[in-house]
């Protein structure tokens, strides 16, 4: 095991789809975050070409290899979460499915091609780049959480530019950006189709949302039941805990 990890890594489990994944405290580690878009997104299962944008260490995509056949290709800016994600990758398996590789989100659609994806999520940095200016955040996770390398328009500008016309653009990110993100997927012809709000618990503000969108397609938006991570007792509910855990027998 030990020739899969350096330095203060680790080897996770993910255990709904039974996999592992590379981990730091100190670089990165996904949240949950990445467990709600992966299982929000509506995707092809057969068939299809994916993509996710700021894949950090791989998380969504492989999470995603649980849902569909259809070949991913994640795309991180900082190498050294690249090399992490690839060397999730490998010690799944999975690289016939997923393809990592190092890229700016800004300008990616030139390098992998302009209308060619079915799907394309992202988890973006949240917050403004401002807010970075805490010198104990370290460089990777400053980079991850903010806006740093990577507005909110200029991402979503991006996944349309991957999507053919009818593809599904699918984010997760913080309620106070609502109407901004939703402006900037009209603006770039993405209609957003499906929206669900996450509360900590019940009688909480909500503090993420989920959205997916529709390249090219006609206004119907449906906001679905609201998701509580944690139930009164503290624990995760049920819905969460299948999500992470799977099934239970």
């Amino acid at each position: 095991m030990e020739q899969w990890l350096k330095e203060d890594e680790r080897l996770d489990y993910l255990l709904a789809e039974e996999l592992r994944i590379i981990q730091s405290p100190s670089v990165f580690s996904f949240s949950l975050d990445a467990v709600l878009l992966a299982k929000f997104v509506n995707v092809p299962y057969q068939r299809g070409k994916l993509v996710d944008l700021c894949a950090g260490n791989g998380a969504i995509p492989l999470f995603l290899s649980a849902r569909t056949k259809g070949h991913i290709t994640g795309v991180e800016l900082q190498d050294r979460l690249v090399d992490m994600a690839k060397r999730s990758v490998h010690y799944n398996k999975l690289e016939l499915q997923i393809e990592i590789m190092q890229g700016d989100v800004k300008t990616i659609a030139s390098v992998l091609g302009a209308e060619k994806y079915d799907v394309v999520t992202c988890n973006p940095p949240y917050f403004p780049a401002h807010e970075a200016s805490d010198k104990n955040l370290k460089e990777h996770v400053a980079i991850a959480r903010h806006e740093i390398h990577l507005t909110l328009d200029q991402m979503i500008y991006s996944a349309s530019k991957l999507l053919k016309q009818g593809g599904k653009a699918a984010f997760v990110h913080r309620p106070s950006r609502l109407l901004d993100i939703i402006t900037a997927m009209r603006a770039n012809r993405l209609e957003p189709k499906r929206i669900r709000f996450v509360y900590p618990k019940a009688g909480k503000e909500a503090n993420t949302l989920l959205i997916e969108g529709i390249k090219d397609g006609k206004p119907d938006l449906k906001v679905l039941p609201p998701l509580y991570v944690y139930g009164e007792d503290s624990e995760y509910t049920a819905e969460v805990r299948e999500m992470l855990y799977g099934k239970e027998q």
